[in-house]
């Protein structure tokens, strides 16, 4: 009996390997992604050549999708390659260690460098929720570096990328749509009050989202999860446009 009780809880929570409370975990974070993809505000619009003809501009909680998780993801990978590079090539030397000290340990998994000290070791998520008791200061520096620049990023992609409120007005104008109760003039002016919000916002939650799923052991790593999951919807809802 006591062996059952040991393969049970041992199937839960053993570590270096999957287990279920991982496959929980990740089950969860699915979900919660899926919920908040259907946050959305939608702006009455009207066709300024036919009269009667009423249309919805959407505009989503993850205004930016998955593009936040995409460029932080990047910067902390090419960073985490330009620490390991200096670290091979100048090991010792002190501004190569305030970038980041790094470790080669299997730790009962598969080896694997990760680091253990500088910069990049505050930018890399705790390995357990008991890492986070035992060093908060990392786990603070970890969230707030990751709300910020998926925030950051968020907001920047929208006046890069021809999403900003302005460019959004300009693209109803040239579709002869113009927002109900709103002259043209003033589209920007009320369309400045829900896009950058939701982006900022939407960024905001994209990088909470993951850090959730870091903290709570999902399976793989909570920015591979964001992508899989906003990658899946995306396909899935160009899958519904076309059968309607």
């Amino acid at each position: 009996r006591s062996d059952n009780v040991r393969a049970l809880r041992e199937a839960f929570y053993r570590q270096n390997l999957p287990n279920l409370m991982n496959l929980i975990a990740t089950v969860f974070v699915f979900a919660v992604v899926i919920y908040f993809q259907g946050f959305r505000v939608d702006l009455p619009i009207k066709s300024a050549r036919y009269r009667g003809q009423y249309n919805t501009y959407p505009i989503k909680l993850f205004y930016t999708s998955n593009i936040p998780i995409i460029l932080q993801s990047a910067l902390v990978s090419n960073l985490y390659v330009i620490s390991q590079m200096l670290s091979t090539r100048f090991s010792g030397n002190f501004l190569v260690n305030l970038l980041g000290t790094w470790s080669d340990t299997s730790s009962g998994g598969p080896a694997r460098a990760y680091p253990v000290g500088g910069l990049c070791y505050y930018l890399s998520p705790p390995e357990s929720f008991g890492s986070v008791l035992d060093d908060p200061v990392h786990a603070v520096i970890y969230i707030v570096f990751m709300l910020g620049s998926c925030a950051f990023f968020s907001k920047t992609w929208i006046e890069v990328s021809g999403s900003s409120a302005k460019d959004v007005a300009k693209q109803l104008k040239e579709q002869q749509m113009v927002m109900r109760g709103h002259r043209e003039t003033s589209m920007v002016h009320e369309l400045n009050r829900y896009i950058p919000t939701a982006a900022a916002f939407g960024g905001l939650c994209i990088g909470g989202l993951s850090v959730m799923a870091d903290f709570l052991g999902a399976i793989g790593s909570g920015t591979g999860i964001l992508l899989a999951v906003t990658i899946i919807y995306q396909y899935f809802e160009i899958f519904v446009k076309e059968q309607s």
